[in-house]
């Protein structure tokens, strides 16, 4: 019996296994980001709680603090252009099929409490979140060596 049969069909699809961890840590700190720069104000406790979360989980043991505090920078200032909304359809949809929809929404909520001020545009970019995660398309399953498709990862909620 083949092992493509029994392995994850996301490595499966990557070259390289490691790319698929650096997007799976972005979608989680554009969550956070985004809820950030809601109120236009990005208070660094909204930005450790992001790192936080991502630690006390093990969500991203391969990169360490000073990436995730570069990525998050990165991201959040991204999102105050006028494409932010391309910029987090494009941050998730790599990794739509996997079942992160769950922490993404348990960020967003955390950091828009992080600095115990929910400011309405925060709620709304959660409820966006919470849209975007339900919406995106969903990976198409990768063709195996036989010419059949290998099953994806039951991510359906």
């Amino acid at each position: 019996m083949s092992d493509a049969k029994h392995s994850n069909p996301i490595e499966i699809e990557i070259a390289e296994p490691s790319s698929l961890n650096e997007q799976a840590a972005a979608a989680l700190v554009i969550a956070g980001a985004l809820v950030a720069v809601a109120d236009r104000r990005v208070s660094p406790v909204e930005r450790d709680e992001v790192i936080r979360f991502i630690r006390d989980r093990g969500l991203a043991p391969h990169l360490d603090d000073d990436r995730l505090f570069a990525m998050f920078d990165a991201l959040a200032e991204r999102l105050e252009e006028p494409d932010f909304a391309n910029v987090v359809i494009d941050t998730l949809r790599p990794v739509s099929d996997m079942p992160l929809s769950s922490h993404l929404m348990e960020l967003s909520q955390r950091v828009a409490a992080a600095d115990q001020d929910v400011h309405p545009h925060e709620v709304q970019a959660i409820k966006l979140l919470r849209l975007l995660t339900l919406a995106l398309p969903r990976a198409k399953p990768i063709p195996s060596g036989r010419g059949r498709t290998e099953p994806q990862l039951a991510t359906e909620e």
